[in-house]
Protein backbone atom coordinates (compact mmCIF):
# COMPACT_ATOMS: atom_id res chain seq x y z
CA UNK A 1 0.00 0.00 0.00
CA UNK A 2 1.30 3.61 -0.59
CA UNK A 3 1.89 5.60 2.27
CA UNK A 4 0.82 9.50 2.07
CA UNK A 5 3.77 10.37 4.44
CA UNK A 6 6.14 9.02 1.39
CA UNK A 7 4.06 10.57 -1.08
CA UNK A 8 4.31 14.39 0.12
CA UNK A 9 0.79 14.54 2.22
CA UNK A 10 1.40 15.85 5.31
CA UNK A 11 2.46 14.22 8.39
CA UNK A 12 3.59 14.76 12.26
CA UNK A 13 6.40 12.19 13.68
CA UNK A 14 6.18 11.90 17.05
CA UNK A 15 9.56 9.74 18.83
CA UNK A 16 12.16 9.89 21.21
CA UNK A 17 14.78 13.05 20.69
CA UNK A 18 17.24 10.46 21.53
CA UNK A 19 16.16 8.34 18.75
CA UNK A 20 16.08 10.59 16.47
CA UNK A 21 19.43 11.85 16.54
CA UNK A 22 21.07 8.34 16.92
CA UNK A 23 20.35 8.28 13.26
CA UNK A 24 22.77 8.93 10.73
CA UNK A 25 21.18 11.71 8.76
CA UNK A 26 18.07 13.12 11.04
CA UNK A 27 17.08 15.68 10.23
CA UNK A 28 18.00 15.51 5.97
CA UNK A 29 14.71 16.34 3.40
CA UNK A 30 12.51 15.63 2.65
CA UNK A 31 12.35 14.58 6.17
CA UNK A 32 9.36 12.35 6.40
CA UNK A 33 11.14 9.91 3.30
CA UNK A 34 14.37 10.38 4.77
CA UNK A 35 13.41 9.45 8.49
CA UNK A 36 10.75 5.95 7.02
CA UNK A 37 14.17 4.99 5.49
CA UNK A 38 16.25 5.39 8.13
CA UNK A 39 13.78 3.37 10.35
CA UNK A 40 12.83 0.94 8.16
CA UNK A 41 16.75 -0.11 8.23
CA UNK A 42 16.70 -0.05 12.16
CA UNK A 43 13.28 -2.53 12.15
CA UNK A 44 11.73 0.62 13.50
CA UNK A 45 7.43 0.44 12.70
CA UNK A 46 5.70 3.95 11.68
CA UNK A 47 2.12 4.05 12.76
CA UNK A 48 0.19 6.45 10.68
CA UNK A 49 -3.33 8.61 12.16
CA UNK A 50 -4.30 9.91 8.81
CA UNK A 51 -5.88 13.24 9.34
CA UNK A 52 -4.74 13.39 12.62
CA UNK A 53 -2.93 16.98 11.94
CA UNK A 54 -5.22 18.93 9.58
CA UNK A 55 -3.13 21.66 7.66
CA UNK A 56 -4.64 25.19 7.57
CA UNK A 57 -5.90 25.58 4.04
CA UNK A 58 -3.63 27.73 1.59
CA UNK A 59 -4.02 29.35 -2.00
CA UNK A 60 -3.19 27.26 -4.31
CA UNK A 61 -0.35 27.81 -6.06
CA UNK A 62 0.35 29.30 -9.36
CA UNK A 63 0.81 26.56 -12.29
CA UNK A 64 4.55 27.90 -11.91
CA UNK A 65 4.96 27.82 -8.32
CA UNK A 66 3.55 24.03 -8.72
CA UNK A 67 6.41 23.14 -11.39
CA UNK A 68 9.01 25.05 -9.44
CA UNK A 69 8.15 23.28 -5.78
CA UNK A 70 7.78 19.68 -7.92
CA UNK A 71 11.25 20.17 -9.68
CA UNK A 72 12.72 20.69 -6.19
CA UNK A 73 11.20 17.74 -4.41
CA UNK A 74 12.45 15.31 -7.52
CA UNK A 75 15.84 16.90 -6.71
CA UNK A 76 15.88 16.47 -2.90
CA UNK A 77 14.39 12.94 -3.55
CA UNK A 78 17.54 11.99 -5.79
CA UNK A 79 19.78 13.81 -3.60
CA UNK A 80 18.53 11.88 -0.49
CA UNK A 81 19.21 8.49 -2.28
CA UNK A 82 22.33 9.23 -3.83
CA UNK A 83 23.51 10.56 0.00
CA UNK A 84 22.06 6.91 1.41
CA UNK A 85 23.68 5.31 -1.55
CA UNK A 86 20.27 3.60 -3.16
CA UNK A 87 20.49 2.50 -6.45
CA UNK A 88 16.83 0.77 -6.76
CA UNK A 89 13.66 2.85 -6.10
CA UNK A 90 10.08 0.53 -6.14
CA UNK A 91 7.44 2.45 -7.20
CA UNK A 92 3.88 2.32 -5.36
CA UNK A 93 2.63 1.07 -8.69
CA UNK A 94 5.38 -1.54 -8.75
CA UNK A 95 7.49 -0.12 -11.29
CA UNK A 96 11.06 0.20 -10.73
CA UNK A 97 13.35 3.40 -10.82
CA UNK A 98 17.17 2.64 -11.31
CA UNK A 99 19.91 5.14 -9.32
CA UNK A 100 22.70 3.18 -10.09
CA UNK A 101 25.08 2.51 -12.57
CA UNK A 102 24.46 1.73 -16.27
CA UNK A 103 26.43 0.68 -19.62
CA UNK A 104 27.40 4.96 -20.47
CA UNK A 105 28.84 5.04 -16.18
CA UNK A 106 31.76 3.56 -14.16
CA UNK A 107 30.32 0.79 -12.62
CA UNK A 108 29.42 1.46 -8.20
CA UNK A 109 33.36 0.49 -6.67
CA UNK A 110 36.53 1.22 -7.47
CA UNK A 111 39.31 -1.26 -7.55
CA UNK A 112 38.83 -4.76 -5.79
CA UNK A 113 41.63 -5.41 -2.96
CA UNK A 114 42.80 -8.89 -1.62
CA UNK A 115 39.77 -10.29 -2.82
CA UNK A 116 37.59 -7.91 -1.25
CA UNK A 117 35.29 -4.55 -3.45
CA UNK A 118 34.47 -1.19 -1.37
CA UNK A 119 30.87 -2.48 -0.39
CA UNK A 120 31.97 -5.41 1.71
CA UNK A 121 34.37 -2.83 3.60
CA UNK A 122 31.12 -0.78 4.35
CA UNK A 123 28.82 -3.88 5.61
CA UNK A 124 26.95 -3.77 2.62
CA UNK A 125 26.63 -6.47 -0.42
CA UNK A 126 26.70 -6.14 -3.84
CA UNK A 127 24.66 -2.79 -5.50
CA UNK A 128 21.22 -4.22 -7.44
CA UNK A 129 22.03 -1.88 -10.19
CA UNK A 130 25.91 -3.83 -10.48
CA UNK A 131 24.26 -7.29 -10.25
CA UNK A 132 21.69 -6.52 -12.78
CA UNK A 133 24.23 -5.31 -14.99
CA UNK A 134 26.48 -9.03 -14.30
CA UNK A 135 23.29 -10.83 -15.20
CA UNK A 136 23.06 -9.39 -18.56
CA UNK A 137 26.61 -10.02 -19.20
CA UNK A 138 26.44 -13.50 -17.71
CA UNK A 139 23.74 -14.55 -19.74
CA UNK A 140 25.33 -12.61 -23.27
CA UNK A 141 28.29 -14.42 -22.83
CA UNK A 142 27.19 -17.69 -22.28
CA UNK A 143 24.64 -17.34 -24.87
CA UNK A 144 27.49 -16.44 -27.13
CA UNK A 145 29.80 -19.43 -26.32
CA UNK A 146 26.65 -22.03 -26.44
CA UNK A 147 26.53 -20.36 -30.12
CA UNK A 148 29.62 -21.28 -31.21
CA UNK A 149 30.04 -24.44 -29.80
CA UNK A 150 32.73 -24.01 -27.44
CA UNK A 151 32.48 -26.16 -24.37
CA UNK A 152 32.61 -24.15 -21.22
CA UNK A 153 30.77 -24.18 -17.82
CA UNK A 154 30.59 -22.06 -14.72
CA UNK A 155 33.78 -22.07 -12.16
CA UNK A 156 34.72 -20.67 -8.49
CA UNK A 157 31.80 -18.92 -7.09
CA UNK A 158 29.99 -18.48 -9.72
CA UNK A 159 28.98 -22.18 -9.35
CA UNK A 160 28.23 -21.86 -6.15
CA UNK A 161 25.72 -19.05 -6.32
CA UNK A 162 24.07 -21.38 -9.16
CA UNK A 163 23.57 -24.53 -6.76
CA UNK A 164 22.79 -22.31 -3.82
CA UNK A 165 20.24 -19.97 -5.45
CA UNK A 166 20.40 -20.59 -9.13
CA UNK A 167 21.79 -16.79 -9.39
CA UNK A 168 24.94 -15.09 -8.45
CA UNK A 169 26.44 -14.61 -4.78
CA UNK A 170 24.59 -11.60 -3.24
CA UNK A 171 28.35 -10.12 -2.30
CA UNK A 172 30.16 -11.07 -5.46
CA UNK A 173 31.81 -9.03 -8.07
CA UNK A 174 32.28 -10.74 -11.10
CA UNK A 175 31.21 -14.12 -12.72
CA UNK A 176 33.56 -16.93 -13.87
CA UNK A 177 34.05 -19.14 -17.00
CA UNK A 178 35.64 -22.43 -17.34
CA UNK A 179 36.08 -23.19 -21.26
CA UNK A 180 38.50 -25.51 -23.29
CA UNK A 181 41.41 -23.69 -24.51
CA UNK A 182 41.05 -25.42 -27.63
CA UNK A 183 38.24 -24.08 -28.28
CA UNK A 184 38.69 -20.36 -28.14
CA UNK A 185 38.97 -19.91 -32.09
CA UNK A 186 35.26 -21.02 -32.24
CA UNK A 187 33.92 -18.01 -30.78
CA UNK A 188 34.98 -14.92 -33.24
CA UNK A 189 34.97 -12.45 -30.03
CA UNK A 190 37.30 -14.07 -28.83
CA UNK A 191 39.44 -15.55 -31.64
CA UNK A 192 39.88 -11.76 -32.95
CA UNK A 193 40.90 -10.99 -29.17
CA UNK A 194 43.33 -14.13 -29.45
CA UNK A 195 44.43 -13.25 -32.87
CA UNK A 196 45.17 -9.26 -32.54
CA UNK A 197 45.61 -8.86 -28.65
CA UNK A 198 43.31 -5.95 -28.96
CA UNK A 199 39.87 -5.36 -27.33
CA UNK A 200 36.69 -6.39 -29.28
CA UNK A 201 33.47 -4.55 -28.65
CA UNK A 202 30.41 -6.81 -30.07
CA UNK A 203 27.56 -4.97 -31.41
CA UNK A 204 25.47 -5.04 -28.02
CA UNK A 205 27.96 -3.10 -26.52
CA UNK A 206 30.04 -5.83 -24.35
CA UNK A 207 33.44 -5.73 -24.76
CA UNK A 208 35.78 -8.36 -24.78
CA UNK A 209 39.50 -8.48 -24.13
CA UNK A 210 42.38 -10.57 -22.53
CA UNK A 211 43.43 -10.18 -19.30
CA UNK A 212 46.37 -8.08 -17.95
CA UNK A 213 46.80 -10.71 -15.25
CA UNK A 214 47.61 -13.58 -17.32
CA UNK A 215 46.52 -16.19 -19.89
CA UNK A 216 42.74 -15.97 -19.59
CA UNK A 217 40.09 -13.59 -21.02
CA UNK A 218 37.06 -10.58 -19.86
CA UNK A 219 34.09 -9.72 -20.64
CA UNK A 220 32.88 -6.11 -19.68
CA UNK A 221 29.49 -4.95 -19.29
CA UNK A 222 30.32 -1.75 -21.55
CA UNK A 223 33.83 0.47 -22.25
CA UNK A 224 32.77 2.56 -19.54
CA UNK A 225 31.15 -0.10 -16.68
CA UNK A 226 33.78 -2.69 -16.04
CA UNK A 227 31.57 -5.19 -14.35
CA UNK A 228 32.88 -8.37 -16.31
CA UNK A 229 32.77 -12.44 -16.85
CA UNK A 230 35.99 -14.18 -16.31
CA UNK A 231 36.81 -16.56 -19.25
CA UNK A 232 39.54 -19.64 -18.25
CA UNK A 233 40.55 -21.51 -20.81
CA UNK A 234 41.61 -25.11 -19.35
CA UNK A 235 43.44 -27.85 -20.97
CA UNK A 236 43.80 -31.58 -20.08
CA UNK A 237 47.37 -32.52 -19.23
CA UNK A 238 48.03 -36.20 -19.26
CA UNK A 239 46.10 -38.63 -16.86
CA UNK A 240 43.18 -36.71 -17.66
CA UNK A 241 43.88 -33.48 -14.90
CA UNK A 242 42.31 -30.21 -16.30
CA UNK A 243 44.92 -27.04 -15.92
CA UNK A 244 45.54 -23.70 -17.12
CA UNK A 245 48.46 -21.13 -17.48
CA UNK A 246 47.40 -19.05 -15.02
CA UNK A 247 46.76 -19.23 -11.03
CA UNK A 248 46.16 -16.16 -9.23
CA UNK A 249 46.48 -17.73 -5.96
CA UNK A 250 43.22 -18.34 -4.83
CA UNK A 251 42.31 -21.16 -2.44
CA UNK A 252 40.11 -23.08 -4.76
CA UNK A 253 41.98 -22.38 -7.98
CA UNK A 254 43.67 -25.76 -8.33
CA UNK A 255 43.31 -28.89 -11.08
CA UNK A 256 40.62 -31.50 -10.95
CA UNK A 257 40.05 -34.22 -13.08
CA UNK A 258 38.26 -33.95 -16.36
CA UNK A 259 35.98 -36.68 -15.55
CA UNK A 260 33.79 -33.91 -13.82
CA UNK A 261 33.57 -32.42 -17.16
CA UNK A 262 32.73 -35.73 -19.55
CA UNK A 263 29.51 -35.10 -20.02
CA UNK A 264 28.73 -31.76 -19.22
CA UNK A 265 26.22 -31.01 -16.38
CA UNK A 266 23.78 -27.92 -16.46
CA UNK A 267 22.41 -25.83 -13.48
CA UNK A 268 19.85 -22.69 -13.61
CA UNK A 269 21.71 -19.41 -13.11
CA UNK A 270 20.60 -16.21 -13.87
CA UNK A 271 17.37 -16.98 -15.38
CA UNK A 272 18.98 -19.01 -18.15
CA UNK A 273 20.39 -22.74 -18.00
CA UNK A 274 24.14 -22.92 -18.02
CA UNK A 275 26.33 -25.53 -18.06
CA UNK A 276 28.10 -27.02 -15.45
CA UNK A 277 29.64 -29.96 -14.13
CA UNK A 278 28.20 -32.82 -13.90
CA UNK A 279 28.00 -33.38 -10.17
CA UNK A 280 28.24 -29.33 -8.99
CA UNK A 281 28.39 -30.81 -5.14
CA UNK A 282 31.38 -32.97 -5.72
CA UNK A 283 33.41 -30.67 -7.72
CA UNK A 284 32.57 -27.86 -5.28
CA UNK A 285 33.91 -29.68 -2.71
CA UNK A 286 37.13 -30.84 -4.30
CA UNK A 287 37.69 -26.96 -4.95
CA UNK A 288 35.83 -25.22 -1.99
CA UNK A 289 36.33 -28.53 0.88
CA UNK A 290 33.53 -30.16 2.21
CA UNK A 291 30.17 -28.39 3.29
CA UNK A 292 31.48 -25.03 0.76
CA UNK A 293 27.33 -25.13 -0.51
CA UNK A 294 25.72 -25.34 3.24
CA UNK A 295 28.27 -22.82 5.04
CA UNK A 296 28.62 -19.27 2.87
CA UNK A 297 32.00 -16.97 3.60
CA UNK A 298 33.13 -13.91 2.06
CA UNK A 299 36.36 -14.70 -0.48
CA UNK A 300 38.53 -13.19 1.94
CA UNK A 301 37.40 -13.68 5.70
CA UNK A 302 41.30 -12.65 7.05
CA UNK A 303 39.62 -8.82 5.47
CA UNK A 304 35.87 -8.80 6.48
CA UNK A 305 33.69 -12.19 7.43
CA UNK A 306 30.00 -12.85 6.82
CA UNK A 307 29.64 -12.92 10.57
CA UNK A 308 30.10 -9.24 10.65
CA UNK A 309 26.96 -8.55 8.53
CA UNK A 310 24.87 -11.65 9.39
CA UNK A 311 24.44 -11.94 12.73
CA UNK A 312 23.40 -15.72 12.77
CA UNK A 313 26.13 -17.14 10.39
Amino acid sequence: QSCGALDGAPAVLLLRTRDLFSLPFPLTRPVPTSLALQASLRGWRLLLLPAAFPLAPRPPPSPHGQWRAQEAARERHRALLELFGLKLEVLPDGQRRWHGCSKATPRCFGTVRAQTPQYLLAGRWTPPCCLRALRATARHVLAQLEAAGVRHWLEGGSLLGAVRLGDIIPWDYDVDVGLYREDVPKCRWLAAVATTGQPVEDPEGFLWEKATEGEFFRVHFSRANRLHVDLWPFYARPGGVMTKDTWLGHGQDVEFPESFLQPLGSVAFVGVVAKAPNDPRAFLEFKFGPGAIESPEYPNPQVRRLAQDVGNK
